[in-house]
């Protein structure tokens, strides 16, 4: 992982070495990470579960009806303005983004105020799983094989969630997820023709592709 300041090729931080191809460049769709990332749609069911609460609670409690509704009426501009604000976070995280799969690595560019990147060689991801989600969009998460620790803080929200042991930098809410998942699964292929590579069915995360033959069958999808 590391900081810089320009980019010679949007999304990464230098020019790939020769021999290295770009075969994908995406970055997150805003909507699907207000919904997944930030939570957007539990907190509008919070504050709406709050606004009919506080107005009940006021009428029983003998407080005028003009009241009542002008309380309800500052608990509903506190709901707009944190729903924004989720909102534009998660625009802003995604306009900051972008994802790349070359055919060595996979590079994730982060970071609104100080662009960041981390570089993931293929010989330190052990799986990568698939996600799909009723939206069309879908979530890949990476498995490393080092034991060195990533911060989850800092990736967030690029991680897979709740996996605070092991992180596990994601591409996450890509509209063409089973199409990025076909491409690295080939190149994860491609790059380790000595090693063995599998599909292993993955409980939470879908199909996640193991060390497997360059021969086998491109990463299935999990609908």
């Amino acid at each position: 992982m590391s900081e810089y300041e320009r980019e010679p090729i949007p999304g990464l931080p230098e020019v790939p070495p020769s021999g290295e191809r770009i075969l994908w460049q995406g970055a997150p769709t805003w909507r699907a990470l207000a919904r997944r990332a930030f939570h957007v749609r539990k907190v509008a069911v919070y504050f709406a579960l709050l606004v009919v609460g506080s107005a009940v609670a006021d009428i029983a409690g003998g407080v005028a009806l003009t009241s009542a509704l002008m309380n309800a009426a500052r608990l509903l501009a506190l709901a707009a303005s944190a729903i924004g604000l989720f909102l534009l976070l998660a625009w802003t995280q995604s306009r900051a983004t972008m994802y790349t799969v070359t055919s060595r690595r996979v590079v994730i560019r982060f970071g609104v105020a100080l662009p960041m990147t981390m570089n993931i060689p293929f010989s330190q991801i052990s799986s990568a799983a698939l996600r799909r989600h009723a939206d069309g969009t879908g979530d890949i998460p990476l498995a490393l094989a080092s034991a060195r620790r990533v911060s989850y803080l800092v990736l967030w929200p690029h991680v897979r969630p709740w996996h605070f042991g092991r992180v596990q930098p994601m591409l996450r809410a890509i509209a063409d997820a089973g199409q990025v998942a076909d491409r690295l699964a080939r190149a994860l292929a491609d790059a380790a023709a000595s090693e063995t590579r599998g599909l292993q069915v993955d409980g939470d995360a879908g199909v996640r592709a193991d060390v497997a033959p360059p021969a086998q069958a491109p990463l299935a999808h999990a609908s």
